[in-house]
């Protein structure tokens, strides 16, 4: 049975459903004939936006609540066949300045999900997107899944947390869970009104203004993951067995430098201008410098690799904002 057959009939659960990440992959189970459910708490930090579904809003049902929420989150795993969970806190500066709440979403949550599943729904399989953040500074490049773990931040420490949650209940309960390391995903759909989940969406956004950007020193290296690629490595942790209990760096290639990668962007684009400025103290503190993954391992176990260049990725995410913007700001 081919991944596609896997999911025909089953019962998918997305948390974060509306958000970037989650809305591309329940279009995609939409095609292959699952029926989906999404959860996602619409708070306005957190990119939820009904218009990432307005295209199959027919095929899904949403269900508007918060995963903090236990007794909801009970009624909605009964019957699910599988669990990707995707919400969560992503911006590093909220995390520093709202510790407290980083805390219960992107870690007692993620407890109280996974014991949800461990009783009420114990053979569901859980992908969980966790985030290269938690490797912090690197030692060494690329990155591999070995390095050691040592978050700049509160959001960092509590994705690690969050994470190591789904591998224990696997490895103790039997819950089949694994976790997928992201790293910079983009594309049509992510949240571009402020800084919250990538840098570049605000520059995509400024950019589709007619306004410069700034580029922070420039110098820094960083890997970008397209998010039909993101997509399809989820696919994969979901049905494929060898993945249950493993920890999966993604990544793109080739590594570029915030500087070249700008200058990419007003190519594609054919227009826009930016300008090079120095750190702002606050992200500095937090800063990782360079990274990029060694995404070997999920190659050879799983065989994904990434297949949208970045080139093209940023060619389909501009177009989709040059006729979609207003929907985002």
């Amino acid at each position: 049975m081919n991944a596609s057959e896997s999911f025909s009939g089953s019962n998918v659960l997305i948390t974060g459903g509306l958000g970037f990440i989650g809305s591309n992959l329940a279009r995609e189970l939409v095609a292959r004939g699952a029926h989906v459910t999404l959860v996602d708490s619409l708070i306005p930090e957190y990119g939820g936006n009904l218009f990432n579904i307005d295209d199959i809003e027919g095929h899904i049902r949403v269900n508007i609540s918060d995963v903090r929420d236990e007794y909801s989150f009970r009624h909605l795993i009964q019957g699910q066949d599988y669990l990707f969970n995707l919400a969560g806190q992503t911006s590093h500066l909220d995390s520093m300045e709202n510790p407290y709440s980083d805390l219960e979403i992107n870690c007692r949550a993620q407890l109280s999900i996974l014991e949800v599943c461990r009783r009420y729904q114990p053979n569901i399989k859980i992908v969980f997107a966790s985030t290269r953040q938690i490797y912090g500074k690197p030692d060494y490049l690329p990155v591999d899944e070995k390095h050691l773990l040592r978050p700049v931040d509160v959001n960092g420490i509590n994705k690690m947390a969050g994470e190591w949650y789904h591998i224990l209940y696997n490895n103790v309960y039997d819950i089949r869970s694994c976790a997928l390391r992201l790293t910079n995903t983009y594309g049509p759909r992510m949240r571009i009104k402020d800084a919250r989940q990538t840098f570049l969406g605000v520059w995509i956004r400024l950019l589709a203004e007619g306004k410069p950007f700034d580029v922070w020193e420039g110098h820094q290296l960083r890997d970008f993951s397209f998010v039909s690629d993101v997509v399809d490595a989820m696919l994969l942790a979901a049905v494929r067995e060898e993945a249950n209990g493993q920890v999966f760096n993604l990544g793109g290639e080739p590594a570029i430098s915030l500087k070249d990668l700008a200058e990419l962007l007003v190519k594609v684009a054919a227009g826009g201008s930016y300008v090079l400025r120095s750190f702002p103290g606050e992200r500095k503190r937090i800063d990782i410098g360079d990274y990029y993954a060694n995404f070997e391992k999920i190659r050879t176990t799983l065989g994904w690799e990434p297949r949208v260049t970045l080139e093209q990725g940023l060619h389909r995410t501009v177009e989709f904002y040059r006729h979609h913007l207003h929907h985002y700001l």
